[in-house]
This record gives structure tokens, C-alpha cells and sequence, in this order.
């Protein structure tokens, strides 16, 4: 029986010259594209490449990634050519208060890509995980900072099966009914999205009103008018309404006593939606 990258016959391979061709290209953003067959990290991988003098608009896709960083420390696996895992490598030149934005653009580039190619629906989760029906986890972001460039690192399960979910609360597209769980295309969609997005963010200095990213981001937000619960650094937790989003990406809760308050960094859990009736 074959073991190499056709032995699942559900899950074959990214076709690395045929992703050149269709995304490095002239004036455009990305101007190297690395799929490699297994790594620890894409994310460890491009700040080391960041660390090099690696310049703007780097790519790394791993068809598998076995040491997976999350928001928290968590960590992850993902099986062979089930999912995307990539990370991108950008420089911006917006001012550092803008800096926090980059994560909620990955956001909004993904959620446009799935409910474009998966033709399914999916929403954010504040601040940038990827919810789809009934807030099951299908995909994350992770920014991180590196002598002077960013790294967005994005993992999205794809045709993962119930018995490979990361946890019980996760799913994939494949799982929730997608219309298309072809990996190409997808990666295609998104790096594509995010280019656009991330040239207008940075066209306009970085200003999320001026580019439209604050209100595209509000729009594909699920966490917007839900009862949440926020756990804070330092242990406390934050219950109220989610109301809004800030202009600094922050998000806003309306406590039980009518006051708004702003959340910055935190971990938030969805109230489960009342079904009955």
C-alpha cells in the first residue's frame, strides 16, 4: 500500500508550480510561495526566515504540521493534507497602534475565502477563530512579532474526520456540509483576499474606517450581540453583551450594571443560543 501523498485519495496534494504561477506575480503581494511536506511550525518557520532578511510576502504551507502553535500556547497537529496550515510573512509600514489589526484582516480574508469557495456559512469569533455551526472551532489565527515583520499563521481544517478533531468543540468543513473541501482553490481564495485586504489596510495608513476593514470585520463577526464570557489575564472574568468593536480592534462588552468596557486581550466563550420555542 502506498504511503506517499496520494494514499489518500480524499486528500491529495497541494500543486506547488501551479500556486507560483497563480499567486507570485508582478506588483503583487506575495513574492515566494514554499510548500514543504511536513514541519514543526510554518510559523516558527517564517520568523526564522524573518530573522534572515526574508522580505515581505512570504509564504510557507506545510501539508503537514506535527508542533502547531495556537492564541494561549496552545498547540496542535494536523493529519496529512487535511487542512491548511500556513503562515505569511509581512512588513508593514503602518503606524504600531495599528499593528493589532493584522490578526482581525486575517479574519475577515478567511471568513471571505470559505463562504466564497465552501459556499458554507462561517463567522469570527473575537478575535479571529473561525466559528461554523453551533460555535464549532474550524480554523485560527496567530500573529506573531519578529525584528520588525509580523507572521500571520492560519491552520484550517478542511476534510478532517470526527475521530482527528483536535477537541470536542472543533469541526471541519468537510464535517459541517461544504460544497467544496478542494485545498487549492481555498488557498487560493485566501491569499488572495488577504493581499487585497492587507494592500488597502496599508494604502490607507493603516486606518480601519478609512480602508473598511472595522466594518467588514463587524460584518462577519458572530460574537457581536451574543452573551459572552470573557476571561481575562490576570484570572478575572468579564460576563455581559458583546456590543462592538473599537476602532483599535478592541472589543466591547456591556456589563450587567449598562457599562461599556473594552477587551483587548481574553479569552471568550459564546453564551449557548436559546433554541427552544
Amino acid at each position: 500500500m502506498s504511503t506517499g501523498a496520494w494514499s489518500d485519495l480524499g486528500r491529495p496534494p497541494l500543486r506547488p508550480a501551479a500556486l507560483r504561477r497563480a499567486l507570485v506575480v508582478p506588483g503583487g503581494l506575495w513574492t515566494d510561495l514554499r510548500v514543504v511536506p511536513e514541519t514543526g511550525s510554518t510559523n516558527a518557520d517564517a520568523i526564522a526566515a524573518a530573522r534572515e532578511g526574508a522580505p515581505q510576502g512570504l509564504v510557507i504551507v506545510a501539508e503537514r504540521q506535527i508542533a502547531g502553535r495556537g492564541r494561549l500556547g496552545r498547540q496542535w497537529e494536523s493529519p496529512p493534507r487535511a487542512g491548511l496550515a500556513l503562515s505569511v510573512l509581512l512588513r508593514p509600514t503602518v503606524p504600531p497602534a495599528r499593528l493589532g489589526w493584522l490578526p482581525l484582516l486575517a479574519g475577515v480574508a478567511l471568513a471571505e475565502a470559505v463562504r466564497r469557495i465552501a459556499r458554507i456559512d462561517a463567522y469570527l469569533k473575537w478575535p479571529n477563530d473561525l466559528l461554523l455551526q453551533g460555535d464549532r472551532k474550524t480554523a485560527g489565527i496567530l500573529a506573531e512579532a519578529a525584528d520588525g515583520a509580523v507572521v500571520l499563521g492560519i491552520g484550517l481544517n478542511v476534510t478532517l474526520r470526527e475521530d482527528e478533531l483536535p477537541r470536542p468543540d472543533a469541526t471541519s468543513l468537510a464535517l459541517a456540509g461544504a460544497e467544496n473541501t478542494d485545498r487549492d482553490p481555498l488557498l487560493r481564495a485566501l491569499l488572495r483576499a488577504l493581499a487585497d485586504w492587507y494592500t488597502r489596510f496599508a494604502e490607507h495608513g493603516g486606518d480601519p474606517e478609512a480602508s473598511g476593514l472595522r466594518e467588514a470585520y463587524i460584518f462577519h463577526c458572530g460574537t457581536i450581540g451574543r452573551r459572552v464570557s470573557v476571561d481575562l489575564p490576570g484570572g478575572s472574568v468579564l460576563e455581559g453583551q458583546a456590543s462592538g468593536i473599537d476602532v483599535d480592534g478592541r472589543l466591547q462588552v456591556t456589563d450587567r450594571f449598562g457599562a461599556v468596557r473594552t477587551v483587548a486581550a481574553g479569552d471568550v466563550v459564546h453564551a449557548r443560543l436559546d433554541t427552544s420555542g
